[in-house]
């Protein structure tokens, strides 16, 4: 027979962690019709000799509700190598929604996921009202990936109980309700729903995200519509304290694995230098839940994001700094970063655990001063080390000689190699966190699939090529109940990414583009190594630019 497509000579990493082998892959009416040696002819032909044949990648935590709307090729993620995305996690999203309240679910997303509100007021089609219509609707539009939804607990209790579902639990007859709409969801394909605990998660008009207020027996209710379907995820954000999980969400974990009998995974496992020994002890304390189907998210990255002093929020956490946001006109944020009480404040803050504790995380990116320029680059660290003061005072000082001009950038978490490693091997915990489509202005980290694979795989060699490939396919695609894909075998619909081992990879900062709705600014990332993509067997993805090609579809459980 005639192919479609034939991949030749590539090494084939199916997925499942199995051994890498040598083959050819042929593709026929959006399918894998062949694995081996193939001789047939096709309409195209790709040399893969010296490159890796791979599912393509499953990216299971996204927050492209909105962007699906304006981006159907789902950029930066279709650039390295993923052919699904999972979105609506969190407990946040724009379905189901009521026209009359389409502003509240746009300023929930302004405030959970960091995008501005006039990118999403220009940007969304608001071409549903219900759920599966939402579903439906972006079917519509032919995307060039293929997309996954969990249902959002915070619009679907807005939708049923109106703006009483930012102050109070639901009453039963509010709960029976709410838990019909997330069954007739889950019914029409969506792979499960999400929630948060987190307090830093705000909604409308500062209050609490609706979904903060569900009671346990509302929880109940929900997880139960999952267990009487027999299928389906819930995905929480649960650690207070990043990397930290206490005893009432480790009861809280074990309550929704119980009532839901269905896998739950929950963010955010980040490995904490301030905290040095958090993760271990979140493990160990989790222990029982994940043997129960309990799945916690990392990221292979070191958090990394921008940091502009016009807005400062990345230390909003910190007491001291209240005077910052309490006039926030540049000449009284200068008069407080010069005051030295307030320098005294932030150095007594700085003691405590925040998320923050050392300056080598901090780096100089851009100057506007020309003076200034040979600091560019490098660390707050480095520069008090020169200057021989402390990091508050070389900090500071750098601010105020830049007029708060400097972009800096903040690495956070996940910096410890050997920590890494012990994460990267721990197979119970899920890759993850990527968050494509949020903190647009400030930070990408949907990139981290090629940055599994060039940093972790190739350059550390903390886990193989198999396992780094397993990681990002088949082990997501099982979570969620996408079970034909994720795997490269005969017969399954052809996904594929096709990368170069040798050049695979990303950095964890990336570039500047103004390509939102609006031309609003927001930060992507390159890839690197990624050859080829394709999606139901059409290639989206050729040599470093995205082709025309529209064969996504929506992924329904």
């Amino acid at each position: 027979m005639s192919y479609d497509l034939v991949i030749k000579n590539g090494t084939v990493v199916d997925g499942t962690g199995a051994k890498r082998y040598q083959a050819d892959v042929a593709i026929a009416a959006g399918k894998v019709a062949e694995i081996g040696k193939v001789t047939e002819g096709a309409k195209r032909t790709i040399d893969a000799h010296g490159l890796v044949v791979a599912p393509g990648f499953v990216d299971p935590h996204t927050h492209y509700d909105a962007q699906i709307c304006w981006d159907g090729a789902v950029t930066p993620s279709s650039w390295h190598g993923v052919t699904s995305v999972v979105m609506g996690n969190c407990g946040v999203g724009i379905a189901p929604c009521r026209p009359q309240t389409r502003e509240i679910a746009m300023r929930d997303l302004v405030n959970v996921e960091g995008i501005p509100f006039d990118v999403l007021h220009q940007g969304i089609t608001w071409d549903w009202e219900t759920f599966p219509e939402f579903m439906d609707a972006a079917a519509r539009r032919a995307p060039s990936l293929n997309l996954a939804f969990i249902a959002p607990l915070t619009p679907f209790r807005h939708y049923v109980m109106g703006e009483a579902s930012l102050e109070r639990a639901a009453t039963p007859e509010e709960t029976a309700k709410i838990a019909a709409l997330i069954g007739e969801a889950i019914d029409a394909g969506a792979l499960g729903f999400s929630s948060t605990t987190l307090n830093q998660h705000i909604g409308f008009q500062g209050k609490p995200l609706a979904c903060r207020n569900a009671s346990r027996e509302e929880l109940k209710a929900y997880a139960n519509a999952l267990k009487v379907r027999g299928k389906g995820a819930i995905e929480i954000a649960l650690t207070r304290q990043v990397g930290v999980l206490e005893e009432d969400q480790c009861e809280l974990l074990d309550f929704l694995l119980t009532e839901s009998g269905r896998p739950v995974t929950f963010i955010a496992l980040f490995d904490r230098d301030d905290i040095p020994e958090a993760v271990r002890d979140t493990l160990r304390r989790a222990a029982p839940m994940i043997a129960k189907g309990a799945r916690p998210q990392t990221s292979p990255l070191p958090l990394t994001r921008e940091i502009n002093m016009d807005n400062p929020f990345s230390f909003a956490a910190f007491p001291s700094w209240k005077r910052v946001f309490a006039d926030s006109s540049k000449d009284a944020q200068k008069a407080v970063y010069a005051d030295p009480a307030f320098r005294n404040q932030f150095r007594e803050d700085l003691k405590k655990p925040m998320g923050f504790s050392n300056w080598s995380r901090i780096v100089v990116h851009t100057v506007r001063n020309p003076a200034l320029k040979h600091l560019e680059d490098k660390s707050i660290a480095q520069i008090a080390a020169g200057q021989g003061t402390d990091g508050v005072d070389a900090f500071l000082d750098t601010v105020l000689a830049d007029n708060l001009e400097l972009e800096l950038t903040m690495a956070s978490w996940n910096t410890r190699e050997d920590r890494m490693r012990e994460l990267l091997n721990n197979r119970a915990i899920l890759m993850a966190l990527g968050d494509g489509g949020a903190h647009v202005d400030m930070l990408c980290d949907a990139g981290y699939p090629t940055y599994l694979l060039g940093t972790w795989v190739r350059e550390k060699e903390a886990i193989t090529l198999e396992e780094g490939v397993r990681k990002l396919t088949s082990d997501p695609a099982d979570l969620f109940g996408l079970k034909d894909r994720g795997r490269l075998a005969k017969g399954v619909p052809a996904d594929v990414a096709i990368f170069d081992p040798a050049r695979v990879g990303s950095t964890n900062h990336g570039e500047r583009r103004y390509d939102l709705p609006g031309g609003a600014k927001r930060i992507v990332m390159p890839s690197q190594g990624v050859e080829y993509t394709l999606v139901n067997g059409a290639i989206t993805w050729d040599q470093g630019r995205l082709t025309e090609a529209k064969a996504g579809t929506v992924l329904r459980g």
